[in-house]
């Protein structure tokens, strides 16, 4: 009874130490909340000012290995915000309606450092589009842009992962922007976790909350 006991306990041991192994999939589909902070276009010389945006929604992103060590990344997301405008000497004089939404592709590599921490190289393009509305006014601006990130991800205990980056986005909306992304995954089982990420840059802040099933 001892001896099956052992042996039911080293098989234990050793399924749990794959499945850490096994960790760090490139397979993946995640979905839930994201805020979208930014800093909108002013109008200057005449006195008005007009409150970052805080657009809070959803988001859909994955990723797919399509061979080894290469994979492709992609993902959407929109929110919406109403955003003060004051005039100097006045105060806040109204609200825009402002709605955000941006889509994104990429192709990533990732090679092996040790068994638990790997390097990671990414490209990718990016579309934005924003529409500012109050009462019969709208505004709307889009533009393309592309980015570049290298970062580390990797295994910090069985159940929780890890990864940092930092990117270099450039084109229409971003002016040749650095930023860093941090991220989690607090993992339940082989497929279910609970992911969260936040992206800081200057102008641009983007933080995400969010369910992730690995394949």
């Amino acid at each position: 009874m001892k001896k099956q006991l052992a042996l039911a306990l080293l098989l234990a041991t050793a399924s749990s130490a794959a499945a850490a192994a096994d960790g760090l999939s490139h397979s993946y589909v995640e979905a839930g909340f994201v805020r979208h902070q930014a800093e909108l276009p002013v109008v200057e010389g005449q006195g008005v000012s007009v409150d970052d945006m805080k657009a809070d929604g959803g988001y859909i992103a994955g990723s797919f290995e399509v061979m080894e060590s290469v994979y492709l990344f992609g993902g959407y997301h929109k929110g919406n915000d109403d955003v003060g405008v004051s005039l100097d000497g006045i105060g806040e004089i109204g609200e825009f309606d402002a709605d955000v939404q941006q889509g994104h592709i990429g192709l990533g590599y990732h090679h092996k450092l040790s068994d638990r921490v790997e390097w990671t190289g990414e490209l990718s393009y990016l579309n934005t589009r924003l529409e500012l509305k109050v009462e019969d006014f709208k505004e709307r601006l889009k533009g393309d842009d592309y980015r570049a990130s290298v970062g580390l991800r990797g295994d910090l205990a069985a159940n929780f992962e890890g990864w940092i980056k930092a990117n270099y986005t450039d084109g229409d909306v971003y002016d040749g922007e650095f930023s860093g992304t941090l991220g989690a995954l607090v993992k339940f089982n082989k497929t279910w976790g609970i992911v969260g990420e936040a992206e800081v840059g200057s102008d641009d802040r983007q933080f995400r909350l969010g369910v992730r099933a690995s394949f």
